[in-house]
């Protein structure tokens, strides 16, 4: 299986820079995109279905033109859950989930700390998702996190790691938060394939930072220890340019 995550920055202008030509080339059979930044009734399906995939599904925030997630499917999951329970976080359209024999894939957007409000919001939904998730692996234990965490975890995974220390998505409490979330049960499929620096999947689009390659690693695979064995790819698709993030891939052997 191959699964592919997105934060596409807004579906709609993604698609207008050729986002469903570049999905039917690499042809994942699962592809997670947050910041959809639209309810599914404002994009045009006929070109998603057209690209192959006849089964998509939507979880919008309340608040239109903003957050929102979805997962385009080549085969019908067995299930398919919107939202958490958890109704601060499901009003902004931040957690999807399909099931499938053998595996789960969540697309997850977790949301950012541009101000101090932000923050503590972001630092609630951190604490309320881990607590989430630790209930949900004792019936879903062959779980696939794929999204955007807003979160480098170590100096490797940002250009400046001391510039940047005291900006969110770089906070002590924001990296402990991911080492703890790793060390709860789940691999970072990228670093577990790829010690190398310099590997990046959000630029900001000042100062021409993506063309200098000044960037950060926010976005990742997170993959259930007990689907440690079926791991066979991890690649961050730094080619791809619909979005101020690149699309990274992980395929399984299922």
């Amino acid at each position: 299986m191959k699964i592919i995550s997105y934060n596409v920055n807004g579906i709609r202008a993604a698609m207008r820079k050729g986002l469903m030509d570049w999905l039917k080339a690499a042809s994942p059979d699962v592809f997670c995109i947050q910041e959809t930044k639209a309810m599914e009734d404002q994009v045009e399906i006929a070109e998603i279905e057209a690209a192959g995939y006849p089964y998509h599904y939507w979880y919008s925030a309340q608040k239109k033109g903003y957050s929102g997630v979805a997962i385009f499917c080549k085969k019908q999951p067995e299930q398919v859950v919107y939202g958490t329970g958890i109704d601060y976080m499901d009003f902004e359209g931040r957690n999807l989930r399909v099931d499938y024999d053998g595996v789960s894939i969540m697309s997850l957007y977790l949301p950012s700390g541009t101000n101090l409000a932000r923050l503590d919001h972001k630092l609630t939904y951190m604490a309320d998702f881990q607590t989430y998730v630790d209930e949900l692996r004792k019936e879903v234990p062959n779980l696939v996190i794929c999204g955007d965490y807003n979160i480098c975890h170590e100096a490797i995974d940002i250009h400046d790691p001391v510039r940047n220390k005291n900006v969110s998505g770089f906070l002590p409490v924001e990296r402990e938060w991911i080492g703890n979330f790793i060390d709860s049960g789940f691999i970072d499929s990228f670093r577990f394939f790829n010690k190398e620096p310099h590997n990046y999947t959000w630029w900001s689009y000042r100062a021409n930072s993506r063309a200098n390659n000044k960037g950060w690693r926010i976005d990742y695979n997170m993959v259930a220890q007990p689907l440690q064995e079926k791991m066979k790819r991890a690649v961050i698709l730094a080619d791809a340019y619909h979005s101020d993030h690149c699309p990274h891939l992980l395929e399984l052997s299922l």
